[in-house]
């Protein structure tokens, strides 16, 4: 061990530091107390480690994390890789999801590491590496797959995470979710207490788990609702405005289209707005629509966009809170929290103006 380092552990003190003897003196505790209340261990107390962080606070104590890392094992770290390769990866929510997850870490005296891949299987390389490099103590895992590379990499290697989302295999995991499912299931409901029978649904990408979880609610809704389940009328797979155009059309050209459509996701129910401006439909009352996200587009189609919307910024804050409850041994089935979506009501859905039939003869015209 170095003398810079042996200093540190006990306690000397630096040029202008406050070491954490002179904490635990003011303070009238143990330096073992101190920093067993610091690091987060359960054998302190909530009212004791509160005590210490505020006079760690009024003094400016601030632990080295060098040698921090030698007493714990832990760097302090909390690791998030964001696929850019993901539809919504580029998505100004980005901004106020980093926000909180670094407003909630720095609360707790911890930093967030942040690094990019280019698909999963690089993000898996990429979590290896930071691993390995002790570069974080746990990672927030944003946009689960049912079946997710990410969560078995973790599970193998037991290093803690926590989902911001849910997975077909619950085992081991921690999670904070919004019930996408509720979402769906409401939006269905909304829709056929304006009016609507014929209400169509559009899915996301397969793979991600909250497609499951909405085509489940959509049916849900439709059960609530005493309406029959049409196959024709579920569609999937589209996760931007054009795949939405397209889905759109194919709904449209059937037989008995759908009056309704609910989105998974946002960007894709915009291209609704751009098959309906073809067709010389008028959107919220010859075809009505509601969808998933919140995001800023929305606002800016007429009518604007109705959809459900998701605090981000809030979302990141609690899933830093729960994966360094996770890294300091609390079990992930005690960290398993969902919130509920917020509808925003934007006039994009009406009651419906024309049946299906009459939609239908009126298409029929519209491409004779």
């Amino acid at each position: 061990m170095t003398k810079a380092i042996h200093d540190r552990e006990e306690g000397r003190a630096q040029p202008g530091r406050v070491t954490i003897t002179a904490l635990s003196a003011a303070l009238g505790l143990s330096k073992s107390t101190v920093s067993r209340a610091l690091n987060g261990y359960p054998d302190i107390s909530e009212r004791t480690r509160l005590r210490v962080r505020r006079g760690a606070e009024t003094m400016g104590y601030r632990p080295l994390s060098h040698a921090q890392a030698i007493r714990t094992g832990r760097v302090r770290a909390l690791g998030l890789v964001v696929q850019i390769g993901d539809h919504d990866a580029q998505r100004p929510f980005l901004a106020d999801f980093l926000a909180g997850i670094s407003v909630a870490a720095s609360a707790e005296g911890w930093t967030l590491t942040v690094a990019t891949a280019d698909s999963e299987a690089d993000a898996v390389r990429t979590m290896e590496q930071l691993v390995e490099d002790r570069k974080a103590d746990g990672f927030i895992l944003p946009r689960t797959l049912s079946h997710d590379a990410r969560v078995a990499l973790l599970r193998a290697r037991d290093v803690p995470f926590v989902m911001f989302g849910r997975t077909a295999d619950p085992e081991g995991c921690a999670w904070f979710d919004m019930l996408g499912e509720e979402a769906m299931r409401d939006a269905v409901l909304h829709l056929a207490g304006l009016g609507h029978r014929r209400i169509a649904f559009v899915n996301g990408g397969t793979a991600y788990n909250y497609s499951r979880l909405r085509l489940q609610g959509y049916r849900e809704g439709l059960a609530q609702a005493g309406l029959p389940e049409d196959s024709a009328l579920i569609r999937g797979g589209a996760l931007n405005t054009a795949d939405g155009t397209r889905e759109t059309l194919a709904l449209l050209a059937l037989a008995e289209p759908p009056t309704a459509v609910a989105f998974a996701v946002d960007h894709a129910a915009l291209g609704l707005y751009r098959a309906c401006a073809g067709l010389g439909l008028a959107v919220g009352r010859d075809v009505s629509v509601i969808s998933y996200d919140g995001v800023p587009d929305g606002a800016h189609v007429e009518p604007p966009l109705s959809s459900f919307t998701v605090d981000t910024r809030a979302a990141g804050q609690r899933l830093a809170e729960l994966l360094i409850a996770r890294i300091r041994g609390a079990a992930p089935e005690t960290l398993r929290e969902t919130a509920r979506a917020a509808f925003a009501d934007r006039g994009s859905a009406g009651p419906p103006r024309l049946s299906s039939e009459a939609l239908s003869k009126r298409l029929a015209t519209a491409t004779t």
